[in-house]
This record gives C-alpha cells, sequence and structure tokens, in this order.
C-alpha cells in the first residue's frame, strides 16, 4: 500500500520500489479490496523480495515494523515507521492502516520535497 500511495501522490516526480522480507508472492485480497476504495487497482502490483529491486542508493528506505529482519538498504534517509500488518485486522482495523501508510508517505514526500 505504501507502494501505491507513493505513487499516487508522489506522480512521476519520484520512483518507487517495494518489497518485503518475506513476500508471500502475492497481493493480500484486503489490501487489493481496500485500495480499491481509494481507486487504486493493487492488482497490477506483485509482491517482491528485496533481491528484486535495484541495488542502488535510495534517497529513502522506510521500514514498517520488521525488527532484526530488516535487511540494510543504501540510502540517505532511513526510518521505521512501526506500523502493524494489518492482514488479520477487521475491516475498520485495516482501514485505520491504510489512512496512516498513506499520512506517513504524504509526510515522506513533504523531506523529500516531492
Amino acid at each position: 500500500m505504501a507502494e501505491a500511495f507513493m505513487r499516487m501522490h508522489g506522480g512521476d516526480r519520484v520512483e518507487v520500489y517495494s518489497s518485503g522480507s518475506r513476500p508471500s508472492g502475492q497481493i493480500n485480497p484486503k489490501a487489493i479490496q481496500f485500495m480499491k476504495e481509494r481507486n487504486y487497482d493493487l492488482t497490477t502490483h506483485s509482491s517482491k523480495a528485496l533481491s528484486e529491486i535495484p541495488n542502488v542508493p535510495f534517497d529513502a528506505a522506510i521500514t514498517m515494523g520488521c525488527g532484526d529482519e530488516c535487511p540494510l538498504v543504501n540510502a540517505a534517509i532511513h526510518e521505521d515507521w512501526g506500523i502493524p500488518d494489518p492482514k488479520n485486522l477487521p475491516a475498520d482495523g485495516f482501514r485505520e492502516i491504510r489512512d496512516l501508510i498513506e499520512t506517513k508517505v504524504k509526510d515522506l514526500l513533504g523531506k523529500l520535497g516531492a
């Protein structure tokens, strides 16, 4: 969802990649459902491992509470947002996490001047 919000709000001013420490290979159906409420089609995304994104210096690397499993990524800004995985939450809880991610993405775009 963070990648989607970065694309939505950053447009062509940003190049964004998303990966996970334990990718499942598929996008959570709830994420697809609740991003559709924001008129975004997550079915165009895929679940990826860190090894699948470019090995280049990034402006920012954001983690979401993966703790010791978070790999070191070459980036000028490192932030851990500590956002829990909403996959087992009811609809309202999932929406709350989705909205928190959107707020964090907007804040990051401001920091990056994008």
